[in-house]
């Protein structure tokens, strides 16, 4: 579900097509900026939005100012790069406390809270797990299920898998952003006003 880019030591999502493009041009840039790349979607077709969700490199999540700066960074690469023709929209977020777990490196900062994941691509007959975060090896992500056993996800046949919103999460959350857990706002993800970035003549 992961990958390296080509250039750098930067960890990307798995992305295929217009979307992995799109990414690869923009991870350095975000990682200049302090910021990593957690998902990235382009969603519609006569105004597509493109849409990021990012964190800070130590995982904590970003603020309404951090979406703005992003947007701006981003917006002006895709300008000069011209992926989409016409018009298109872009939407940048916080990836939240309950994030989603993207890459092999997300399997690791979150080991211990729990999370729910499903798989394109089913293993032993089954498609959902959810479980314990054990951590990440060889190109799989681990899981701890309820009976105690352990399921190997391959994650590049993971089609999305996401923390759960514990008191833990929200504690350690907390923790790392330097924050006390009383001024926490329930950990629901901060976004961006949405941009709207024109080509010259483009309505």
């Amino acid at each position: 579900m992961s990958q390296q880019n080509a250039s750098s030591d930067i960890e990307l999502p798995h992305l295929t097509g217009l979307e992995a493009r799109i990414a690869e041009r923009i991870a350095p840039t975000l990682a200049d900026l302090g910021y990593e790349l957690v998902r990235l979607s382009v969603l519609g077709r006569d105004t597509p939005t493109i849409q990021i969700m990012a964190d800070r490199a130590n995982g904590s999540l970003i603020s309404v100012e951090d979406c703005e700066q992003i947007s701006h960074a981003v917006g002006a690469i895709l300008d000069v790069d011209d992926p989409i023709p016409g018009a298109w929209m872009l939407e940048v977020s916080s990836s939240g406390i309950d994030r989603p777990l993207t890459r092999a490196k997300d399997w690791e900062r979150f080991a211990g809270h729990l999370a729910k994941a499903e798989l394109d691509v089913p293993l032993n007959g089954r498609r959902r797990f959810s479980g314990t975060v054990m951590g990440a090896r060889d190109g799989n992500a681990i899981i701890r299920l309820d009976d105690g056993s352990e399921a190997v996800l391959p994650l590049v046949d993971i089609r999305k898998a996401r923390l759960v919103l514990t008191d833990a999460l929200i504690e350690a959350s907390a923790a790392l952003a330097g924050l006390d857990s009383e001024g926490e706002d329930g950990g629901e993800a901060r976004q961006a006003p949405k941009l709207n970035p024109k080509k010259p003549g483009k309505k």
